[in-house]
């Protein structure tokens, strides 16, 4: 019989009370993969889905002001 250990469920760092500002990018860094720089998808960062809605729109603004590039 396989053992298994359950995973500790991920809880969404803004619903903790962090926040996530276009102009901050060591944070916004952190939410992008680092070989694309693609957005990471939920079940990597944790954020609940209204929450990573709004990481999402942080990381196209800061795209667009040039703080961090497109691609990598």
């Amino acid at each position: 019989m396989a053992e298994y250990r359950k995973k500790k469920k991920k809880i969404c760092q803004m619903c903790a009370g962090k926040s996530v500002d276009y102009k901050d990018v060591d944070i916004i860094k952190k939410y992008i993969s680092a070989d694309k720089g693609k957005i990471l998808p939920r079940r990597v960062t944790g954020a609940c889905s209204k929450h990573q809605r709004h990481i999402a729109n942080e990381v196209k603004k800061a795209r667009f002001m040039a703080l961090i590039p497109f691609v990598k």
